[in-house]
């Protein structure tokens, strides 16, 4: 069986994560967040790519495609391996750019068989003020408003047009993630009961 995915998409803040939580809970599905997998990545004793995700994650960028789409691999494997039944898969944060999408093309097109996209969308500064709230707490580096500010600019000009493009292969599902999080989760029951 081949893995099903749903990526899930939308600016820094929009609640990707939380809403991941919710559908996890309710769905037979498992989260994998691209940035969560990168940032154990960075901290694990004896990493080869620990520095070069640091470097990359401190400058707002985005980390080469070739580890990202390795780490995803490697997590759907190892998930399938100890429960066959866990095929589903949300993967979070990805993909963020042109470069991302062609790899994972490239790479996992034969393998995993993309559903649709989830999209968040929600303004910019309801974004920034999130995650400066969640950065009270999170102890994450990039939740600060310089960072954010650089996070928000390159998700405008690099996962935006990846959005478009998939629009215009009807896989998009949007929600409007501005709304209270149990209105987000509401909204996001109704498609995943629709798609099945």
């Amino acid at each position: 069986m081949k893995p099903q995915v749903v990526f899930v998409l939308g600016g820094p803040g929009a609640g990707k994560g939380t809403q991941c939580a919710k559908i996890v809970e309710n769905y037979s599905y498992t989260h994998l967040s691209a940035g969560d997998l990168l940032r154990e990545e960075r901290g694990r004793e004896g990493s080869k790519f620990g520095q070069l995700i640091d470097s990359y994650i401190k400058e707002g960028k985005i980390v080469p495609v070739e580890i990202t789409i390795n780490l995803l691999r490697q997590a759907m494997e190892k998930t399938m391996e100890m429960d066959p039944q866990k095929y589903r898969f949300l993967i979070d944060g990805f993909p963020r750019n042109q470069n991302n999408l062609e790899g994972w093309t490239a790479e996992m097109n034969d393998k995993a068989d993309v559903k649709f996209v989830l999209f968040f969308d929600c303004s910019n500064e309801v974004c920034i003020n999130r995650c400066l709230e969640r950065g009270k707490s999170s102890g994450r580096t990039d939740d600060n408003r310089e960072s954010l500010e650089k996070r928000i600019q390159t998700y405008l000009q690099s996962t935006w047009p990846i959005i478009e493009l998939y629009e215009k292969q009807g896989k998009v599902r949007k929600v409007d993630a501005s709304h209270s999080m149990d209105q987000v989760f509401a909204d996001v029951r109704s498609i995943l009961d629709k798609e099945g």
